[in-house]
């Protein structure tokens, strides 16, 4: 099913605590209409009933309202099996939500005449390049931040997922290697390569870091205190683990199992931000007031709010909503680190971010002065989607809707998607097998912008090495001629099919495909291109 959410990593298938009401620091926009007061015991029902059916172990809200104190509260606990329940203060990443902060801080740039939204990228970062040399010089600021280069969906995300050593430098020098999927500006496919670009343009201009720029010039005016700008930076104990469905039958269903964090520094200003609900709602609060502080000062201006909040690419559009699914808007556009929808006949400002184990979701209704967020701590992205509109609607005072049976509904559709295409997992080898003695695959092969893999012999069979991606170390069996499948850990990310081409007795290269045809979009392996190295 549609929903209006914008994905950050994930776009494919596949008992209460304490909180408190926390007075509002930040900055209120005033309403032109009134909405009604959110009665917490309400409020606590409905996520208690989505926890339960779904079977999350942890959840953070915040809500902030015109003239009210807002809303902050945490329910289950932090982590499976360890007690420790999810507080007000208890930090989650926030993942893609990150990129309206790293969009803010271009902002800052712009009124204070340091930076055009659209002027050149390569006039502020001379050593940037694209495929092609036009996009490199038709490419500007404004571009980077609104998914419409034309790469591909997801473009370099190996990269990034799971954890590595890559740097935003060798993000930066993979560009000219992605084949376009489209014409430049042609269409919407989700990235996050060029948000990491734009955190090094935004160094190049400010002189300063995207860890110490966010947190000079957003975090601290705003009293985000605890709130890091990387999951390295990250020292609070009071830290929500990460909770996957990992099977059987496949991944994607049976019980939340706790999970390791795959993410690194170099995703910072495309998703690394790290912040407790409480934290979050300074934030909600002067996004509503238009850059506005309450004493009076500014961040930005009202108009780089405008520009920040301008839909640039159109995302969707259909025929709206329907009384069986009232979250559709007639279009979804992507503005500047900001979704632009409409919901209930207001203007709608999102975002989603996901990571491994944990989902969360924002949400404005600025021509309302509502914003409100929801932190998970599972990897379940219909309930979180599905809870922040039930939320909504009870903040609206909207007509009844159940919105645990349309994200039930939504995910025994993915589910029934999943078991179609993939069955029980298990994945059958096509016909055919090595067409070479086994030695003669083993060397070392490069990518021009991923790097190196090694293949080895392991015993009586090969196992592959992925150099700079640590958890991609895995053995090879036999899938179809000349190509073999990994078996990474449990957890560790989508396996893939490796293809050896063959000639004259020899591997002359390399290439792969995600062994599920529904693997997310992060695992770009079929991007990847590797040719022998001499002597490797």
């Amino acid at each position: 099913m549609t929903q209006t959410t914008f994905p950050s990593r994930r776009e494919t298938l596949a008992a209460m605590s304490g909180g408190a009401l926390l007075t509002a620091s930040g900055a209120q926009t005033a309403a032109a209409t009134e909405t009604p007061a959110p009665g917490a015991g309400t409020i606590d029902a409905l996520v208690g009933r989505f926890m339960r059916e779904f079977e999350v172990p942890g959840i953070g809200v915040a809500i902030v309202r015109p003239g009210q104190p807002a809303f902050v509260q945490g329910y289950g606990v932090r982590t499976l099996g360890q007690g420790a329940a999810v507080d007000a203060r208890t930090q989650f990443a926030i993942a893609s939500n990150s990129k309206a902060f790293l969009t803010a801080c271009l902002a800052l740039l712009v009124d204070e005449g340091k930076l055009g939204w659209d002027e050149p990228v390569v006039k502020y970062l001379p050593q940037f390049r694209m495929y092609d040399p036009r996009v490199t010089s038709m490419m500007t600021v404004r571009d980077l931040l609104t998914h419409r280069s034309g790469l591909p969906l997801g473009a370099g995300d190996l990269l990034q997922f799971p954890r590595t050593d890559h740097t935003a430098e060798d993000v930066l020098g993979a560009l000219p290697y992605f084949k376009p999927a489209r014409g430049f500006r042609a269409g919407y496919a989700y990235d996050n390569c060029l948000y990491i670009v734009a955190g090094l343009l935004l160094q190049r201009v400010s002189g300063s870091s995207w860890d110490a720029f966010v947190t000079e010039r957003i975090f601290r005016p705003l009293g985000m205190t605890d709130a890091v700008s990387n999951p390295t930076l990250v020292r609070s104990a009071n830290h929500a683990g990460r909770h996957a469905r990992l099977g059987p039958p496949v991944i994607g269903m049976g019980p939340q199992r706790v999970v390791a964090a795959d993410e690194g520094a170099v995703i910072g200003p495309a998703g690394g931000i790290n912040v407790s609900v409480a934290e979050i709602v300074p934030w909600l609060q002067v996004q509503l007031a238009r850059g506005a502080l309450p004493d009076g000062r500014r961040l930005w201006s009202t108009a780089q709010s405008d520009e920040m909040w301008k839909p640039q690419t159109i995302v969707a559009s259909g025929p709206g909503p329907t009384a069986e699914a009232p979250q559709r808007s007639v279009i979804q556009a992507y503005a500047l680190g900001w979704g632009v929808a409409e919901y209930r006949g207001q203007r709608m400002l999102s975002h989603g971010g996901g990571l491994a184990g944990q989902i969360t979701r924002t949400a404005l209704l600025p021509d309302l002065g509502v914003g409100l967020v929801v932190f998970s701590n599972a990897q379940d992205e219909d309930a979180v989607s599905s809870l922040r509109y039930a939320l909504l609607d009870h903040v609206l005072g909207a007509p009844p809707f159940d919105w645990a049976a349309f994200a039930r509904t939504a995910t025994a559709e993915a589910q029934a998607e999943v078991l179609k295409v993939a069955g029980t997992g298990g994945f059958i080898p096509p016909p055919g097998g090595p067409s070479l003695p086994l030695d003669r695959y083993a060397g070392r092969y490069r990518d021009p912008w991923y790097g190196d893999i090694l293949v080895a012999r392991r015993g009586a069979g090969l196992a592959i090495d992925f150099t700079r991606t640590p958890v991609f170390k895995s053995p090879l069996e036999p899938f179809g001629p000349d190509a073999f499948r990994t078996r990474f850990a449990p957890a560790a990310g989508e396996d893939a099919v490796v293809m050896f081409a063959v000639g004259d007795g020899a591997v002359t290269g390399v290439t792969m495909q995600p062994l599920s045809p529904l693997a997310d979009f992060s695992f770009d392996f079929q991007d990847l291109a590797f040719t022998p190295v001499a002597g490797g």
